[in-house]
C-alpha cells in the first residue's frame, strides 16, 4: 500500500488547512486509519485517528481543534486543523492505526508561524 499525503503548507497562528491522504490497495475501509505528526527534534506521535466504524480519537493537545474523517468510497482520510498553533508544526502523515502497518509515506509539511 501506497500512502500519498497532501494539502500542508506554511500558515499564521489561528489560521487553518485540510490535510488529505489517500491510500493504494484493497480494504482501506477495514483499518483503522491514524495521522501522526513528527515534529523536529520529536518522535512521531499520533494526533488523531478514526476507525473503520468512523469513531474518533484524538491526542489532548489537538481536541476541539482538529476533525479526522475518512471517505472509504476515495481511499482517503482527511485532517482538517483549525486555530493552528506554533506547536502544531511538523510533518503529517497517515497510516494504520496503532501500529503504522503500511509503508510510510513523505508525509506533508505544516509549518505554524507566531
Amino acid at each position: 500500500v501506497q500512502l500519498q499525503a497532501s494539502g500542508g503548507g506554511l500558515v499564521q497562528a489561528g489560521g487553518s488547512l485540510r490535510l488529505s491522504c489517500a491510500a493504494s490497495g484493497r480494504f482501506f475501509n477495514r483499518y483503522a486509519m491514524g495521522w501522526y505528526r513528527q515534529a523536529p527534534g520529536k518522535q512521531r506521535e499520533v494526533v488523531a485517528a478514526i476507525g473503520s466504524d468512523g469513531s474518533t480519537n484524538y491526542v489532548d493537545s489537538v481536541k476541539g481543534r482538529f476533525t479526522i474523517s475518512r471517505s472509504n468510497a476515495n481511499n482517503t482520510v482527511y485532517l482538517q486543523l483549525n486555530s493552528l498553533k506554533p506547536e502544531d508544526t511538523g510533518v503529517y502523515h497517515c497510516n494504520t492505526w496503532p501500529r503504522g502497518a503500511w509503508k510510510w509515506g513523505q508525509g506533508t509539511q505544516v509549518t505554524v508561524s507566531s
